[in-house]
C-alpha cells in the first residue's frame, strides 16, 4: 500500500477508497497526533478538552464523511464544532482566529463530486508537514484515545462561523468595492453562500453564477476548472471583473471585461507590484513555483522584486514563505497566499485584493494584466523513462544549455520529475509558440532516447 497522504490531504472515490470507516480511523489518528503539543497540555491541565473546527463543501458526501470525522474526534476527547458548509481557507483561518488545537476539512477541492476528502490544519491554521501526515497515518490501526465519562468530546454547532470569516476578509481590504460590477463563479461549490454576500458587503455589484448546489453539482461545468460560463457572463453583462473559485475556493481565477482569463502568474504579478508600491511586500520577494510563465519574472523584476523559486504545489510555496518569511507566494492555477492575512491560499481574499487593486490603481483589470506579457509555454509528458537518472546525463543536459543559449532572454527550458508517474515533463518557453513546441520536442526527443529503459 502506498503513502495515504497525497499531495493535498487523503483523496478518493467517496464510500470506495475514502469510506467512513477510514474517515473515522484518521480522525482517531489525527487526534492521537495534533493533540500533544503545548497547548493542548494547558487545556488538560486545566481539565479542558481539546477543540477541533470542521467544515465541508457541498457535495453529498460530506455529509456521512463530517459525521464520521467528528464521532473519531469526539471519541478521542476532542470537543467538535461543525461549522457546516464553508470554504477550505475558513477552516484555516478560524483554527487561528479562535485558539482552536487543529481543523478538518473535507473536500476534494476541484474533483467532481463522486470524489471526497480530509486535509488537516494544525494549531495556528498551518497546513501539515509530511512528516506530521506519515505520523497520522503510522496511528491508524493502532489503539486510539479512549477517554470515558466526563473525558468524552462533545459535538456543536459552530454558530457564528460564517460570520467571523467574512469579517476577517472584510478587514483586510485597503478600500471598498464601490462602482465595481463583478460576476462571482461559485462552482456549486463551498463558496456559494459566502463569497456574495462578502463581495457585496465590500460594496461592489454582484451578479452571482455557479452558486446553486445540490450536493452532486460540485465543480461541474461552473468554476475555475470551467471558466467558459464566466467569461461569457462578464462580457454580456459589460461587468468589470469575474472571479471563479474552485470547489473549495482556495484558489481562484479572474477574468477581466473583455472575457480574457488572468491566471494566477498574473494576480500574483498585480498584487506584488501593489504591495511594494505599499511597503507591504516582505524582502521585496514573492515565492513562486518553478512553472510560473518567464513573463512573471522579467516584469518583477523590472520593479525589483526577485522570485523564490519552489516546487510545483502550494504547500511548496506555503513552506518558502514560512521560511523566507515571505508576504506573498502562489502558482499559475491560482493558489495565491497572501501571508499577511491567511495561512493558506483562499480564493475570496484574492479575489477581494484584485478587485480593490483596480479601484486603487483607477485601471482595468485588463490593463493591469496586460503590464505582464505572457511568454507561450509548451509542455511535453516523456512517460516511461529512468527518472533517477536524469539529473546526471550529461548528453541531455548539454542539449539544453545549446537551446537555453539560442532562446537567451527570450526563453527557458525546465526538466522535472513527475512526483506521481513515471514521466519526465519538459517545459519550454519561447517568443512564440512554435519555437516552444520545436525546442520541447527536440528536448523530449532526447530525454526519450537517453532514459527509455
Amino acid at each position: 500500500m502506498g503513502r495515504l497522504f497525497g499531495t493535498d490531504g487523503v483523496r478518493g472515490l467517496a464510500n470506495a477508497d475514502l469510506t467512513a470507516k477510514l474517515a473515522l480511523e484518521l480522525a482517531q489518528a489525527a487526534a492521537s497526533v495534533l493533540t500533544k503539543g503545548r497547548h493542548a497540555d494547558e487545556l488538560r491541565s486545566k481539565g479542558l478538552r481539546p477543540q477541533a473546527v470542521i467544515a465541508r463543501d457541498p457535495r453529498v458526501s460530506g455529509q456521512f464523511l463530517s459525521h464520521a470525522v467528528a464521532a473519531g474526534l469526539a471519541s478521542s476527547g476532542i470537543d467538535v464544532l461543525d461549522a457546516g458548509v464553508l470554504p477550505t481557507p475558513a477552516v484555516a483561518l478560524l483554527v487561528r482566529d479562535a485558539g482552536l488545537d487543529f481543523g478538518v476539512m473535507i473536500s476534494a477541492s476541484h474533483n467532481a463530486a463522486p470524489d471526497n476528502g480530509i486535509k488537516f490544519f494544525s494549531f495556528g491554521g498551518t497546513k501539515l508537514p509530511d512528516e506530521v501526515e506519515d505520523r497520522i497515518e503510522g496511528f491508524l490501526g493502532t489503539q486510539p484515545l479512549s477517554p470515558t465519562g466526563e473525558g468524552v468530546g462533545r459535538i456543536s454547532r459552530f454558530a457564528d462561523a460564517e460570520d467571523r470569516y467574512a469579517l476577517a476578509l472584510l478587514k483586510t481590504l485597503p478600500v471598498r468595492l464601490d462602482g465595481l460590477h463583478i460576476v462571482l463563479d461559485c462552482a456549486h461549490g463551498a463558496a456559494a453562500g459566502v463569497s456574495p454576500r462578502v463581495f457585496r458587503d465590500a460594496g461592489a455589484e454582484v451578479t452571482v453564477i455557479g452558486a446553486e448546489p445540490d450536493g452532486l453539482n460540485i465543480n461541474h461545468g461552473y468554476g475555475s476548472t470551467y471558466p467558459g460560463k464566466l467569461q461569457e457572463a462578464v462580457v454580456e453583462l459589460g461587468a468589470d471583473v469575474g472571479i471563479a473559485h474552485d470547489g473549495d475556493a482556495d484558489r481562484t481565477l479572474a477574468v477581466d471585461h473583455t472575457g480574457q482569463l488572468v491566471d494566477g502568474d498574473h494576480m500574483l504579478a498585480i498584487l506584488a507590484v501593489a504591495m511594494k508600491r505599499r511597503g507591504e511586500l516582505a524582502g521585496d520577494a514573492v515565492a513562486a513555483t518553478v512553472m510560473s510563465n518567464l513573463g512573471l519574472r522579467r516584469l518583477l523584476d523590472t520593479h525589483g522584486i526577485r522570485i523564490h523559486d519552489t516546487k510545483v504545489g502550494d504547500r511548496y510555496v506555503l513552506e518558502e514563505i514560512a521560511k523566507s518569511k515571505l508576504s506573498l507566494g502562489g502558482e499559475q492555477s491560482g493558489h495565491i497566499i497572501l501571508a499577511n492575512h491567511q495561512t493558506t491560499g483562499d480564493g475570496l481574499l484574492t479575489g477581494l485584493h484584485l478587485a480593490a487593486e483596480v479601484i486603487n490603481s483607477g485601471r482595468s483589470l485588463h490593463d493591469l494584466a496586460g503590464d505582464m506579457e505572457v511568454y507561450p509555454q509548451v509542455l511535453v509528458n516523456v512517460p516511461g523513462v529512468d527518472q533517477d537518472s536524469l539529473a546526471e546525463n550529461v548528453v541531455i543536459s548539454r542539449r539544453v544549455a545549446e537551446i537555453e543559449q539560442a532562446l537567451g532572454d527570450s526563453g527557458r527550458v525546465l526538466l522535472r520529475a513527475s512526483g506521481t508517474e513515471p514521466l519526465v515533463r519538459v517545459m519550454v518557453e519561447a517568443s512564440t509558440k512554435e519555437l516552444a513546441q520545436q525546442y520541447a520536442d527536440e528536448v523530449a526527443a532526447v530525454v526519450r532516447a537517453e532514459l527509455s529503459h
